[in-house]
């Protein structure tokens, strides 16, 4: 089976605001904003058995996709789709829509970013919300690593910071996006620490050097284990995705190089993620 971790629905742009979209068109000019991403959503589970799909409720960045909007979409097809709400940590009412996400909405878990959301994953608002996730048994999906947009600092967005939460909430499951890249050697460092941390591979296949280099740093540090499969789609799609792993396999960087074994790229497409992160 193959599950995608990491997939984004909305509407342009009453979701995904001119101002993100401005932006994300500065670096990824072919990406698909146009309409609804509902309507080329087929394109993401063209190769995958079961998709997360994302709210998101980033204000600062001009990006909000609803919690009703994402379980309305999931319980379109819910043999595949698999719901994670999301909250802005600055709002009063966050800890009250992380109840009513799992009681009435039936989603699994929670997107956060705090570069997007421009908050500090140290600030009490945000450890607050982290708090709740652990006594609901929330796992959090979190982008900390850079981004095109410019919302919030990159201070807010360094790998090494979850460390503290992960300390804090050692029962928090926690997913690191895209490796925390370019800080890809700061996320490995928290998941090799935390029994309940694991980082995602989305987006890194349009940097494949990048993607090696992480890959490398993670089978020399022994966390290939949980490292899962994602796309962020529709920056990428799982077959884009899928094939770029596999490019960077064996001596794909000439001889003298360190080498991926072609067995952990697999393990990788084919990790069960719902089940390491006990969703049902």
């Amino acid at each position: 089976m193959i599950v995608d971790i990491h997939t984004h629905v909305g509407e342009y742009p009453a979701q995904i605001g001119e101002s993100f979209a401005a932006q994300a068109r500065e670096v990824w000019a072919d990406v698909t904003l146009g309409g609804t991403l509902d309507e080329h959503y087929k394109n993401a589970l063209a190769d995958v058995d079961r998709a997360v799909v994302l709210a998101f409720d980033a204000p600062a960045a001009d990006f909000v996709v609803p919690n009703d909007y994402v379980a309305s979409y999931v319980a379109t097809d819910p043999a595949r789709l698999v719901g994670f709400g999301s909250v802005d940590p600055s709002s009063p009412r966050a800890l009250d829509e992380l109840e009513r996400m799992k009681g009435d909405l039936g989603l699994v878990g929670c997107k956060l970013g705090p570069l997007y959301q421009n908050i500090d994953p140290l600030d009490p608002r945000f450890l607050r919300v982290c708090e709740a996730l652990e006594r609901l048994e929330l796992p959090m999906l979190i982008h900390q690593g850079t981004t095109f947009a410019r919302a919030g600092s990159l201070l807010q967005a360094r790998p090494i910071l979850l460390d503290e939460i992960a300390l804090r909430y050692p029962e928090l499951r926690i997913v690191i996006a895209h490796m925390g890249h370019p800080w890809f050697d700061e996320a490995i460092a928290v998941v090799r620490r935390h029994p309940h941390v694991y980082a995602d591979i989305s987006a890194l296949v349009g940097r494949r050097w990048l993607l090696y280099q992480a890959l490398i740093a993670a089978v020399e540090y022994r966390v290939t284990h949980k490292l899962l499969f994602g796309t962020d789609f529709p920056f990428f799609t799982a077959g884009q995705t899928i094939e770029g792993l596999r490019s960077v396999a064996g001596d794909a960087f000439g001889a003298g190089m360190p080498t991926i074994d072609p067995d952990l790229i697999e393990g990788i497409i084919h990790r069960p993620s719902l089940e390491l992160l006990e969703i049902d």
